[in-house]
């Protein structure tokens, strides 16, 4: 049975690497991807999946924006070394994690691709939620979200340009104008959720819960029609190493926030906040960059992989919070 599986998920990885590496320097665009991989994906499949997920991407962020208050935003604007060092932490310490376990692990070229877009992503709207839980500073949580999304729309496609220099024809790899077209279009959503949490503030919540409720739908349809369209080559996204890399990089960021924002001395409510903000990346995001930027053939089941490093990120979060309340209670 073994043996079954790790053949099968040797000639999924040959065939990503085929596709992968048609050429000495692989430019992905839907015109030159070579077809060394057969995708598992119908067209209709293939863009029901990529529909949900920009579906998913966009009630997220509007939701995200209804979390948002402008007069919160500019006072710690005003007194930014809060968000300075959680932003330092975010673009400095993910995307360099991500590079290293790449490089440690000695993952393929679309595997350390994916690794990186995910470590370069901004925080996520699931960041806000763990600093509620660990009592931190949920203005600060919230700004923190704000700004790094924001900046991503620069920080983002320059961190990707200068860490896929680290590896070999890895140069032009990266679709980039399909990244800032997804970074824009995180944007005018968040921007619709602060402009209805100014105007219509009354709405915010129902559309928290409403959008959650719907969040976890869509979440659940992708699972189960990828899991359908897949079939076997999901071995790829649960091989070792990916699962290792998946396990490792929430929780360096969780520490390593921490221990950053020790160094420069803030409160301890604010330690707890910038943790979770440096570990916790956008998933939704992820997703659908990978899903809708990448062609099916070269991509494959990895743009699960988003699906597989949210659920370390949040057990490793949950088992911070769970420590952190003991500490407090004994």
């Amino acid at each position: 049975m073994n043996g079954t599986m790790n053949q099968t998920e040797g000639q999924n990885r040959d065939g990503y690497e085929t596709a992968w590496n048609g050429g000495n320097t692989y430019n992905i665009t839907p015109h030159n991807v070579t077809t060394g991989f057969q995708s598992p994906f119908s067209p209709v499949m293939d863009m029901a999946i990529s529909g949900i997920t920009i579906i998913i991407l966009f009630i997220t962020m509007v939701s995200l924006g209804c979390t948002m208050e402008i007069s919160k935003i500019k006072a710690h604007i005003l007194k930014p070394k809060g968000v300075a060092i959680a932003v330092v932490a975010q673009f400095g310490i993910m995307p360099l994690t991500a590079f290293s376990l790449a490089k440690i692990f000695q993952l393929g070229a679309i595997e350390a691709v994916t690794v990186l877009i995910c470590g370069c992503c901004p925080g996520g709207n699931l960041s806000n939620i763990f600093a509620l839980a660990l009592k931190g500073d949920m203005n600060l949580s919230i700004v923190m979200t704000t700004c790094s999304t924001v900046l991503a729309l620069g920080m983002m496609p320059l961190l990707l340009f200068l860490y896929c220099h680290g590896f070999n024809n890895l140069e032009n790899a990266v679709p980039y104008t399909g990244i800032t077209i997804a970074l824009i279009m995180t944007l005018v959503p968040c921007a619709i959720g602060i402009a209805i949490n100014h105007r219509v503030p009354q709405y915010s919540q129902i559309i928290i819960k409403v959008g959650l409720s719907i969040l976890l739908i869509a979440t659940v349809a992708i699972g189960v029609m990828s899991g359908i369209s897949i079939g076997g080559t999901v071995w790829v996204v649960l091989s070792p190493q990916l699962m290792a890399v998946a396990a490792l990089m929430p929780l360096t960021g969780y520490l390593l926030g921490y221990l950053m924002s020790t160094i420069f001395k803030v409160n301890h409510q604010c330690r707890r906040t910038i943790s979770m903000e440096t570990g916790c990346q956008n998933i939704q995001l992820c997703s659908t960059i990978l899903k809708v930027a990448f062609p099916p053939k070269v991509i494959g089941p990895l743009y699960l992989f988003p699906l597989i490093y949210i659920l370390f990120q949040g057990g490793e979060a949950l088992l911070f919070i769970i420590l952190f309340r003991c500490y407090q209670s004994f």
